[in-house]
């Protein structure tokens, strides 16, 4: 995994909570600026200021199509961030017991 990148900002940034909306809408496929601006209520200005670092760091693209920006996540490298992080390694392990102790 490319690690050009300050691993504990983008994590700072990934649990932004409109980063994760924005994220969460680009899951399901690519999507222009206009979807994500009615759609999120708030600018592209925002979007893209938002979206910085992550598009720097090849966790976001972003292409331009005539007048049109469309954003696509790159999954592979969001999921490698999320699934190699040992803070998130810690999180699941945690619940895992208390699930075992639960039940």
């Amino acid at each position: 995994m490319d690690k050009n990148y300050d691993k504990q900002k983008m994590l700072e940034i990934l649990v932004n909570p409109d980063v994760s909306m924005i994220l969460s809408e680009l899951e399901d496929g690519s999507k222009d600026s206009s979807f994500l601006v009615e759609k999120l209520q708030i600018s592209d200005k925002e979007i893209k200021e938002k979206l910085a670092y992550v598009i720097q760091c090849g966790f976001v693209k972003l292409d331009l199509d005539e007048n049109k920006t469309i954003y696509t996540v790159n999954k592979e490298k969001l999921n490698d961030i999320m699934e190699m992080d040992e803070n998130f390694s810690g999180v699941v392990d945690g619940l895992t017991e208390l699930d075992q102790y639960l039940n």
